[in-house]
């Protein structure tokens, strides 16, 4: 029987991280699930948002189900570290971004699709006065391990980093900087990386039957980085000539993502850019609460939804936030080890109760967050995994 490595982690994700797990029981998924400890308060108990003993049960079990964590700023984070730790040398980086980079999570897909029927989806004003309601069926890939998410920065940068920076020319703007005024952070492409996920956004366009794969980059200012991206993505397009290549800058798509998001694909962007794009296809869908995520190398994959911890919905009772990322999430899961029948299943029951829309959540009501949302008649997070549960 497989494991799977749990990891509710913070806020709400120690809410909907169960639900999932009631919601694969009931479709009949057959695992064990092995806990494993992750988030804010790992850092503040051990200095450590990501322990040891969990990486150990990832490189052991190589698959993750994942909820939120609270990340915060520098300063916040040293001043919350437990008195004994602190002023010895510990430093946060967000365990995710950890769990990417050590395991080499290097694939990010973000599906970003409309279920018929959901109230929060993007409709568009027609010349006639009317509306109209385009289906978004646009897939993100995401390079997840390079970019301007590899943590290679600095504060004050030391003189030998310093020196190296000035050969280039364009640093001559910054001479007169103090280096102590001076932040840094680095944007790293490479091109084994930028090939695997330009590869893996065709292949996947190819198997599922999209007609284009978009480049969604800066290459007229970030000339090296996406322009190395957009380079190797035009000799990767010869090998799939059934497969439009398309390419946009990031500003640019943000606007037309409300102009024509029904004409896009798949779509393919370093970490910070796919980031942003993923985010924004999420709004057209219904937001967070609907958005699905995937980080997958070549032995272990993390499954989780792209939400935050929202700590503040946290302690509501009965809860109120909505779990259907997190389902979906664990349907990529099922996909990625072959339980394709499955997740067919729990997706066909999510759509059922969307599309009949008796069950919705408070965000799927346009409501403000709170424990009054009850009362104008939103479900609560458990309500809604039973609905699905009753379509399956």
């Amino acid at each position: 029987m497989r494991t799977i490595v749990t990891m509710p982690g913070d806020g709400i994700g120690k809410v909907v991280t169960p639900e999932a797990v009631r919601l694969l029981d009931a479709a009949g998924f057959k695992a064990n699930y092995e806990h494993g400890d992750i988030g804010w308060e790992f850092w503040c108990k051990e200095g450590n948002a990501l322990p040891q003993r969990t990486i150990d049960l990832l490189k052991e079990h190589k698959i993750g189900l994942f909820g939120a964590i609270t990340s915060k700023p520098k300063d916040a984070a040293d001043k919350e570290l437990d008195p004994s730790l602190q002023g010895k040398g510990y430093s946060y980086f967000s365990p995710i971004v950890a769990m990417r980079q050590l395991f080499n999570l290097d694939i990010c897909t973000r599906p970003c699709i409309s279920f018929k029927g959901n109230p929060l989806n993007f409709i568009r004003k027609k010349i006639d006065g009317t509306f109209e309601e385009p289906m978004v069926n646009t897939v993100i890939f995401r390079q997840n391990t390079e970019g301007l998410y590899a943590g290679v920065e600095w504060t004050n940068p030391p003189k030998v980093v310093r020196d190296a920076l000035e050969t280039n020319p364009k640093m001559k703007a910054f001479a007169h900087v103090p280096s102590e005024e001076m932040a840094i952070s680095t944007r790293i492409v490479t091109k084994k990386a930028s090939e695997r996920i330009i590869r893996a956004a065709f292949e996947y366009a190819k198997q599922f039957g999209y007609k284009n794969v978009t480049i969604c980059e800066k290459p007229n200012v970030l000339r090296e980085t996406s322009g190395m991206m957009f380079k190797i993505g035009k000799q990767i397009a010869k090998e799939y000539p059934e497969i439009a290549l398309w390419d946009t800058n990031i500003d640019a798509q943000m606007m037309w993502l409300t102009k024509n998001p029904e004409d896009y694909g798949v779509i393919v962007a370093e970490n910070m850019f796919g980031d942003i794009i993923s985010d924004g296809f999420a709004g057209l869908i219904g937001g967070l609460g609907f958005a699905c995520s995937a980080n997958i190398g070549e032995e272990v994959a993390v499954f989780e939804p792209t939400h935050g911890s929202a700590p503040k919905y946290e302690k509501l009772n009965p809860s109120i936030v909505n779990p259907i990322a997190m389902f979906m999430s664990a349907c990529m899961m099922l996909e990625h080890i072959g339980e394709n029948e499955i997740a067919a299943r729990i997706k066909k029951a999510i759509s059922a109760v969307i599309e009949e829309g008796k069950v919705r959540t408070y965000d799927m009501m346009k409501l403000r967050g709170g424990a009054d949302v009850f009362e104008k008649g939103a479900c609560t997070t458990q309500q809604m995994t039973d609905a699905v549960i009753a379509k399956l």
